[in-house]
């Protein structure tokens, strides 16, 4: 067997003394926190996202944004859309995630509430080449056993946004089921979604 060189870093791996507790976590200085999850306790570093990332969430974000003004227009409530925002799943043991694209339900700005899933009604992850795991099991059954009723799984290509795979909470169950897959090169016009608002994708607002 080959050694390891003695700089190399995976002979510098420790074991996290502790759990982060959710007091712990909001000390932490926001460039910090941007940083990293907290999954159970445990810190799960986040890779920084790369340009084209960056610009999917935004691009998904201002359409999602745009519908829901409308749904608010048409008596839907107060709807607020944010991108890279800290959304807590539990807080014994810790279960905190920053999704890149998130609907919900305005906060009572006054009495600084904190995101929850309660308060969420679609979350959105990108995929990238190191969180295929994450976004497509882990969150999976994070944001379902929270109680989120709509979650997206958007894939890009070099142009921008391609694919989003849309899952639909079940209830009984607390699992998501796979409602539908639009994609961008499919034949059949611009694609309609009714829920958890009205939507029409419109694929060149996607692209990079």
């Amino acid at each position: 067997m080959t050694a390891l060189p003695e700089d190399s870093w995976l002979l510098n791996i420790r074991p996290q003394p502790a759990l982060v507790t959710a007091e712990e976590y909001e000390a932490l200085p926001e460039e910090i926190a941007r940083a990293i999850e907290i999954v159970d306790g445990y810190l799960a570093y986040r890779a920084a996202p790369t340009p084209d990332h960056q610009t999917a969430g935004r691009r998904l974000a201002n359409l999602l944004e745009r519908h829901a003004r409308a749904a608010m227009a048409a008596g839907h409530g107060c709807l607020t859309v944010n991108i890279d925002l800290d959304l807590r799943l539990r807080d014994v043991p810790l279960l905190n995630r920053r999704p890149d694209v998130a609907l919900y339900r305005c906060l009572d700005r006054e009495r600084g509430e904190r995101l929850r899933a309660e308060h969420v009604l679609l979350v959105v992850e990108i995929v990238s080449p190191g969180s295929e795991t994450q976004d497509t099991t882990d969150k999976l059954g994070e944001y379902a056993k929270a109680g989120i009723p709509h979650y997206w799984i958007v894939r890009l290509d070099g142009t921008g946004v391609s694919i989003v795979e849309r899952y639909r909470l079940d209830p009984a169950s607390m699992l998501y089921k796979h409602v539908g897959t639009l994609m961008k090169d499919e034949a059949g016009g611009v694609p309609e979604v009714a829920n958890p608002i009205p939507m029409v994708i419109h694929w060149a607002e996607l692209e990079f």
